[in-house]
């Protein structure tokens, strides 16, 4: 019985030890988050036919290919102002899936070079843009949360395709 006890003591403490030697950082959570994203976008894009790309649920609303693109030119903006430098990815008059999907995945390699630069130590430094100070952390969290509302807005168009999205594939 003595045994099991101290077995069992044991086998709780290192539950504990690993279990604080793998709490995510901050910046880990985050680059989490944006790798669940920067997943579902690219599937999203690779999924949708091309000629689907000119699809808009209503004439009011952007073409399938319009909120990628939206999501190439967010992104390469805020990306490249994170890593300190300026760049566009013009990809509003892009059209076809071909052309669509090379302009998100150079915003996409931008934004890598973003969030691999993410640390906790360097997290709130702060970076001026046209719009005022930011922080980095703060740009890059809001890539995300716009990464998403993009996301939600593809998956919604791909729903009405009969497509089903990536993140309901699961």
């Amino acid at each position: 019985m003595k045994r099991i006890l101290i077995a069992s003591l044991l086998s709780a403490a290192s539950i504990g030890i690993v279990s604080a030697q793998t709490a995510p950082s901050v910046s880990a959570e985050v680059k989490q988050a944006y790798s669940r994203v920067k997943d579902n976008i690219l599937k999203s894009a690779q999924k949708v036919p091309d000629d689907a790309y000119s699809f808009k649920p209503t004439p009011e609303l952007r073409t399938f290919a319009s909120v990628v693109n939206h999501v190439s030119d967010s992104q390469m903006r805020t990306c490249a102002a994170v890593v300190g430098d300026q760049k566009d990815a013009n990809a509003a008059a892009k059209t076809s899936k071909a052309e669509v999907i090379a302009a998100l995945q150079a915003s996409f390699a931008e934004c890598d070079k973003a969030f691999d630069s993410l640390t906790d130590s360097n997290a709130s430094e702060t970076f001026k843009t046209p719009r005022g100070q930011r922080t980095r952390i703060g740009a890059l969290t809001g890539n995300i949360a716009h990464d998403n509302e993009q996301y939600g807005i593809l998956s919604v168009y791909m729903r009405l395709k009969n497509i089903v999205p990536p993140s309901s594939e699961h």
